[in-house]
């Protein structure tokens, strides 16, 4: 069902509430990481029964009405480099959840720890399976908020402070030139929703914008993903807990 689509993204985003409850009601840190890792569980499991279908060539969306008045949809897409990224978000974000398991305090596994870490999970999957331009943008700025909160997670710390700046400076940054390419892409596609785009490709790469927002793009995706000379923020990034530091070095790069 294409409603299960919906369903992979926003169960990081529910399990990041859970844990909250779980302390309310004394649970312990093993009880806490099992709900925890419920979301991104579910979430493969449902990729999992997509797949087959997928890996066929076949194509899965859905779309719901978001900003009528602007023709805009919230619509998701699900084909086989999607499903490939999600795959990897949410199987490596559950190897993670278990893994900070063992190595987190008791005090942070039941306090704000795995909210941040589910709310950076959901970003990274609403982002790979976003099917509109500017649904792409929301997720990928939630991506940034939430991976400055984990990176300044220890506040205590001026390093992590410091670091969780650097981080937001330049992804944010980064963030805005991609809005900017974005808004040029749906603009000369006529579209926002990514299938129009992709069957629009011959007139984008045609138009007299296209140089400007395909170096507007790729500037958003080369800060993100730390490539030179925007890489200085991932070293300094290890100042967050050991499990996110995976994480970032795993499924987000």
């Amino acid at each position: 069902m294409p409603s299960g689509l919906l369903a992979i993204v926003l169960l990081p985003f529910a399990g990041s509430l859970l844990p909250f409850l779980a302390r309310r009601l004394g649970w312990g840190p093993t009880a806490t990481t099992w709900i925890a890792a419920a979301g991104p569980l579910a979430g493969v499991a449902l990729l999992a029964g997509y797949a087959p279908g997928v890996i066929a060539g076949g194509v899965v969306t859905a779309r719901w009405p978001w900003v009528p008045a602007l023709g805009l949809d919230l619509s998701l897409r699900l084909d086989g480099l999607s499903l490939l990224f999600a795959l990897l978000v949410l199987g490596m974000g559950l190897l993670i959840v278990l893994y900070a398991r063992y190595y987190m305090g008791e005090a942070d596994l039941t306090g704000r720890f795995f909210p941040l870490l589910l709310l950076f999970m959901g970003s990274m999957t609403g982002l790979v399976l976003g099917g509109n331009l500017l649904l792409l943008a929301v997720f990928w700025e939630l991506t940034s908020v939430s991976s400055f909160l984990l990176i300044a997670y220890h506040t205590g710390s001026q390093v992590a402070r410091r670091a969780a700046r650097m981080a937001l400076v330049v992804t944010g940054g980064g963030g805005l030139a991609l809005l900017g390419g974005l808004l040029l892409l749906g603009a000369i596609a006529g579209t926002y929703e990514l299938e129009g785009v992709l069957a629009a490709g011959e007139r984008v790469t045609s138009h007299a914008l296209y140089p400007p927002m395909l170096g507007l793009i790729l500037l958003g995706a080369f800060t993100k993903s730390a490539q030179l000379p925007f890489h200085v923020w991932l070293p300094e990034a290890m100042a967050a807990p050991t499990p996110v530091s995976a994480y970032l070095h795993s499924a987000t790069m």
